[in-house]
């Protein structure tokens, strides 16, 4: 049985830095023997159907073939259709009515207990929010992430101390669902 999963690189291709061609990273995906290879934009996207191993397992391997392959480390999140299309429909915001530059989903690489977050006074940062799901964060940043505080707050390092995250726009989101789905 093979299942089809959607591959999340953090901080790649980003200010000329850690450089990851699309094509080339297709070509590794490949010959770790996943198929189906796409990938989505330039910033970090992968989609492919593997019929060995789960998330997890996906994740650690192309996280150490990008290293080997690009001489440095890539923190890479591995998400199932069934995932990722949970998350699209848990939003707690009504994504049907705003633009997709100010949703976004920050997806974590393990479980986050709400009191990691205990120290943020959201009214402060109104009328942005954000709300928790399953190893996620929803942010809802009407002026987009680039003049977010809130996404600047949430983003320092003693608040994701431990885990991975990667932060995608809601039309990235609703994307990767599409293509996994397919």
């Amino acid at each position: 049985m093979t299942t089809t999963y959607a591959a999340l690189l953090r901080g790649i291709n980003v200010g000329g830095s850690r450089k990851v061609p699309m094509a080339d990273l297709r070509t590794l995906l490949e010959g770790l023997g996943y198929e189906g290879v796409r990938t989505y934009l330039q910033s970090g996207q992968a989609v492919f159907t593997s019929g060995h191993g789960d998330a997890e397992s996906s994740a650690a391997e192309i996280t150490h073939a990008i290293e080997k392959h690009f001489g440095f480390g890539v923190d890479v999140i591995v998400r199932d259709h069934a995932y990722l299309k949970a998350i699209a429909d848990a939003c707690p915001f009504p994504a049907a009515d705003l633009e997709p530059k100010q949703l976004h989903v920050t997806y974590f690489s393990a479980p986050v207990a709400p009191d990691r977050f205990a120290e943020i006074d959201q009214e402060a940062y109104l009328p942005e929010e954000f709300r928790l799901g399953d190893r996620a964060l929803y942010l809802y940043a009407p002026t987009g992430l680039g003049r977010s505080k809130l996404a600047e707050h949430l983003s320092k390092p003693r608040i994701n101390k431990g885990v991975i995250a990667t932060t995608r726009n809601w039309n990235t989101v609703t994307m990767l669902v599409e293509l996994t789905g397919a």
